[in-house]
């Protein structure tokens, strides 16, 4: 998490200045990223006193700073409520289109489903499934895995409405 004492903006521009000699260029470049992702405090604010989702745009804007090509996000969602989440989501989505492609660790199936071109399914450690979105949320065995013994057949149920 970042450090309590540093300002929202400096978290970003620590990054950018081991690439940009001109501290007035990175804080320029820390602060295109923290609006690309959404944080709407002044930038001299205590990383403290963002909230949960505060604290992960500061942590995408952080990442960003990198200039990545590929960026892991493990469990970004969790905490967040479901207006939140569809916050981020559009974030994360942006990310993905400007071309960086976007490997996601994540329970919040809502995430998974709308982000996802390719998924894999583990459960226990164990690789149970993959394909689309679409083909993983009807396998069998991830219905069992996630929803728990016999909910597959309630799903193959036409009879059986939710």
């Amino acid at each position: 998490p970042p450090r309590s004492t540093q300002g929202v903006s400096s978290a970003a521009s620590d990054v950018y200045k081991r690439q940009i000699q001109n501290p007035e260029d990175a804080t320029a470049e820390a602060c295109k990223v923290a609006e690309r992702v959404g944080i709407r405090v002044p930038l001299e604010s205590s990383a403290a006193d963002l909230n949960v989702a505060g604290r992960k745009r500061l942590e995408l804007a952080r990442a960003l700073a990198t200039q990545p090509k590929i960026l892991l996000l493990d469990e970004v969602m969790a905490g967040l409520n479901p207006t939140e989440v569809e916050e981020i989501l559009k974030v994360i989505r942006e990310i993905r289109n400007s071309g960086i492609t976007i490997f996601l660790i994540e329970h919040v199936m809502q995430a998974v489903m709308s982000l996802s071109d390719y998924t894999y399914v583990l459960n226990n450690g164990r690789l149970i499934a993959s394909g689309t979105p679409k083909q993983v949320a009807a396998d069998p065995q991830v219905i069992e895995a996630y929803l728990g013994q016999g909910a597959s057949k309630l799903n193959q149920n036409p009879a059986i409405d939710a």
